[in-house]
């Protein structure tokens, strides 16, 4: 964080300093809601959680070298005391943002967010030094956490927005205004506690009305490809830019294929300039997030060319999301297992066709929760679009919503045994273990309450001897 004093903190929240001796005592090291996470001259955030209670920890983070700690309650150790600590949190990321004046980026969207977040921030990096979400922690505690990891340093904050429900886009956005708003795209995901795609769009279009206007900088990255998310310039004073394969598009991409190995490759085009990119990632979904993570960079005074050669070095930040790994006997395993959504699902299926080109593929499936009514209808179709990949095995893993996988292959013509019904991980594990052989790929994908992650590691552990290559 930027240094501030204890008493500067103080004001900033409108908290009460208790047992500090000196106020004017500045935090040196980064504000942090884990004690194991406490360096000298951090900033300590007690939360009261449903197990844990910070404020219990107090005395020892200070031992271990914080300034002080932000409580709700005295602790008997130097504290900013206030009435709420999630609050004050979000004031004092507010206060931060206010005085860092760094250039602040935020996106959402329904699909795609930590991988077009990671690849904005590796671009953008290129040119000045950039603070980004770590991981998905885009949520009211998160994302204020930060961006007080900001130094004086920053000049790009690159910001990662997620929403459960209308209003929460909005109340983010307060925290951390930011000046450039990138939406992705409107989806299924989180459907059944939305309860319908208009109300997600209602939701992710908080974040374009949140922007300045033009004539104060604003500028609303908008998907040209999704008409849901086209008809959010509407909303906002911001001046808009579009993205996407659409040829209204001002960034867009031509000549999309996929190599021999489901990597993409297309030509940039800008409104300064074209230039040619070829991915590390894997899946052509990640054209569209490299076209938006191209306009964003554009916008912030990047070349055409400068773009290419980023996004054509640039990797997977964030784990578990599209990791590609091939084991020391040929087999390839795609460990897509942090999250799943009908879109997110039906893009990494094409990629695994993409990738298994001459080879045996395997998908290994589970639940994508939170669709409520349309549960059943999505996960037949993801059934069905295996099948229709010539995909060489379904394996369908868990309860009621894989045998509804299942079945939607069934349906589409998987008679045999090219898809399966197994109880847990442990029974994919066990059936893969007996049946892979050199060559194979295998992806593996779910929503992360499932846990399908240890079925890839699993597989990755249990491969021929010798070290395991990364790709």
């Amino acid at each position: 964080m930027i240094a501030l004093s204890l008493a500067e903190i103080a004001a900033a929240v409108g908290g009460q300093t208790h047992d500090i001796p000196d106020p004017s005592v500045k935090v040196t090291g980064p504000v942090v809601r884990d004690s194991r996470e406490v360096e000298p001259g951090s900033l300590f955030v007690a939360f009261v959680g449903e197990r844990v209670d910070g404020h219990d920890y107090a005395a020892q983070v200070v031992e271990a070298g914080a300034a002080a700690v932000l409580a709700s309650r005295p602790v008997g150790v130097p504290a900013i005391v206030v009435d709420d600590v999630q609050t004050a949190l979000g004031a004092l990321a507010r206060h931060v943002v206010h005085a860092l004046g760094a250039t602040l980026v935020a996106l959402t969207g329904s699909a795609g967010k930590t991988s077009t977040k990671d690849l904005v921030a590796q671009v953008l990096r290129r040119k000045a030094p950039t603070v980004f979400t770590p991981g998905s922690l885009n949520n009211e505690i998160g994302l204020p956490l930060t961006a007080l990891s900001a130094t004086e340093e920053t000049r790009f904050l690159v910001l990662e927005m997620g929403a459960r429900g209308i209003g929460h886009i909005r109340y983010l956005t307060g925290l951390t205004p930011p000046r450039v708003g990138l939406v992705l795209n409107v989806g299924s995901a989180h459907i059944g506690e939305f309860g319908g795609r208009d109300q997600i769009a209602q939701a992710k279009g908080e974040l374009v009305e949140a922007l300045p206007p033009a004539s104060e900088g604003g500028i609303a990255i908008l998907n040209a490809d999704d008409p849901l998310v086209r008809a959010m310039a509407s909303r906002t004073q911001a001046r808009v830019v579009l993205f996407g394969e659409s040829g209204e598009a001002d960034v867009r991409a031509e000549n999309v294929r996929l190599t021999d190995s489901g990597q993409p490759s297309f030509s940039l085009h800008t409104p300064s300039g074209c230039s040619d990119v070829t991915m590390r990632l894997y899946g052509e979904h990640h054209v569209s997030n490299a076209l938006a993570a191209a306009a964003v960079a554009h916008e912030l005074g990047m070349s055409a060319e400068e773009i290419a050669t980023a996004l054509s070095e640039a990797g997977s930040l964030s784990r578990w999301r599209m990791e590609v790994t091939e084991r020391p006997d040929g087999v390839t395993i795609v460990n897509d297992a942090y999250n799943a959504n009908p879109e997110s699902m039906r893009a990494a299926l094409r990629a695994l066709a993409a990738m298994g080109k001459g080879r045996r593929t395997w998908a290994v499936l589970g639940k994508m929760a939170e669709l409520g009514d349309e549960a059943l209808a999505e996960h037949d179709a993801v059934g069905r679009l295996a099948v229709r990949l010539n995909v060489g095995k379904l394996v369908a893993v868990g309860g009621r919503e894989a045998a509804w996988l299942q079945l939607g292959a069934y349906n589409e013509g998987s008679w045999g045994e090219e898809s399966v019904h197994v109880s847990d991980a442990q029974a994919a594990v066990d059936l893969l273990r007996s049946e892979l052989r050199p060559g194979d790929v295998v992806l593996v994908k779910a929503s992360r309450s499932v846990g399908l992650e240890s079925v890839a590691q699993a597989l990755l552990e249990t491969g021929a001897e010798g070290e395991v290559a990364a790709r």
